[in-house]
């Protein structure tokens, strides 16, 4: 897209025009309306405070900055976070290795929470309060004993070696387990939680797993003990560690309190470990979720079992049904053979005796045809015929057997029996017979 730029001056007012005479308005302004305006404001304060005490603006911004400065030295001089025991105030300077130093700064609550800010501006305020010079300076008792302990505290807070050695033995950071009795009335994990926050303060592993509540998963409540049944402390106790003598003392006294120091710390802290195994052990007893999941699993195995069991029960009423139905058809076909043997037997008895009713026609047949003799049949063609006869009834088939003596049924005319026997004779290769010669 090309753009084209056209430079064109304004037009000019035509000669003679003037505002006076040619100028033209289109509106007219609103009526004027009154409205109530209320001084109020930082801004209308400090104007205030100028006109009263007739301040110019740098002198009241100096004032101003003075007495912010008093009101925080005030505060933080005045302001003690926890009630000071008087035994503590009265501690010599000397035993500040058996003092408590949060409680000597007011920082109880906090203890080993405490932030780096919080002990210096509890120290600045213990300070302002206890100093010698201020304490003299009103009349007070000029003993610095109670200050030597607070310098003290904040040298060891302030340090995180020194520090962590005292948090280390710091006993009124410990919270007791509650007893056996006590958990048995109930919130469990409401006594329980704080013991383990306490004791987490050690791991070197962090953030340290929570107990949980009823709610939790099998997975987290396995993760918790395993985390603690492996707890890796950082706790040690160079904190009570006796005082080494002096470079310039004994070096056998130094090395024989040195070997002392580090075989009491490794007792402590084998004491420790053991006494957190028994604490986790104590817990793990009386943890409902351990039962309920123990519960569960047997729940689960006793109905894998019992699937188990119901499958074999199964498999078992199958081959039973198969055997029944197997020996239901082994029966079936049995009795099949029986009736099929039975109804052959029948046919058989039938069969043969129709075959000796059918050969009893035949030979009946001989009869009614006079032996197949011209006249009177002598008994030598009488043996002869019936002889023949049975010679071809020994060679039909039983069906043939059959055919013939149908051929044979109602004929009476011993000629045409004898032509009929002839013929059965010529078809069986038979022709030979002397009796139809």
């Amino acid at each position: 897209m090309s753009v084209t730029q056209i430079n064109k001056a304004l037009p000019t007012l035509p000669a003679g025009w003037s505002a006076d005479k040619d100028f033209k308005a289109v509106g007219k302004l609103s009526a004027a309306a009154r409205r109530s305006v209320e001084p109020v404001g930082p801004y209308f304060l400090a104007h205030a405070r100028r006109t009263r005490h007739k301040r110019t603006f740098s002198e009241d911004d100096r004032i101003r900055a003075q007495e912010n400065v008093k009101k925080v030295e005030d505060e933080d001089a005045g302001y003690i976070s926890e009630p000071e025991d008087p035994a503590m105030l009265a501690r010599e300077a000397k035993d500040w290795k058996s003092q408590d130093h949060y409680a000597v700064l007011g920082i109880t609550k906090y203890r080993w929470k405490a932030t780096e800010e919080q002990i210096k501006k509890a120290h600045r305020r213990k300070v302002l309060k206890h100093h010698p010079d201020k304490r003299a300076a009103a009349g007070g008792n000029e003993d610095d004993n109670f200050f030597k302990c607070i310098q003290r505290a904040h040298e060891i807070l302030s340090d995180p070696v020194k520090r962590r050695q005292f948090d280390s033995v710091d006993e009124a950071a410990e919270v007791e387990p509650p007893s056996k009795k006590q958990t048995q009335k109930g919130n469990f994990y409401k006594l329980w939680s704080p013991v383990f926050k306490a004791e987490g303060r050690f791991s070197k592993v962090q953030p340290v797993p929570k107990l949980g509540d009823e709610n939790s998963t099998r997975e987290h409540v396995e993760n918790f003990y395993n985390f603690w049944y492996n707890f890796d402390s950082w706790r040690s106790f160079e904190y009570l560690d006796e005082d080494v003598p002096d470079d310039n003392e004994n070096r056998d006294q130094k090395r024989h309190v040195e070997r002392k120091n580090n075989n009491a710390r490794k007792k402590r802290k084998a004491e420790d470990n053991q006494r957190l195994r028994q604490l986790v052990d104590e817990c793990l007893s009386l943890d409902e979720r351990i039962k309920k999941f123990k519960k569960e699993e047997h729940a689960q195995k006793n109905k894998k079992r019992l699937e188990r069991e119901a499958e074999a029960a199964r498999i078992a009423e199958e081959a039973a049904k198969a055997k029944e139905e197997e020996a239901r058809l082994a029966k079936e076909k049995e009795e099949a053979e029986k009736a099929a043997k039975a109804d052959s037997k029948k046919a058989k008895e039938a069969a043969k005796n129709a075959a000796k009713k059918n050969k009893r026609v035949v030979r009946g047949a001989v009869k009614d045809g006079n032996y197949f003799a011209d006249g009177e049949a002598s008994p030598a063609q009488i043996d002869q015929a019936l002889n023949d006869v049975d010679a071809m009834i020994a060679k039909l088939e039983v069906d043939d057997l059959a055919v013939f003596k149908s051929k044979l049924d109602g004929k009476t005319d011993a000629k045409e029996i004898k032509t009929l026997f002839t013929e059965e004779a010529s078809r069986l290769g038979m022709s030979d017979l002397k009796s139809l010669a």
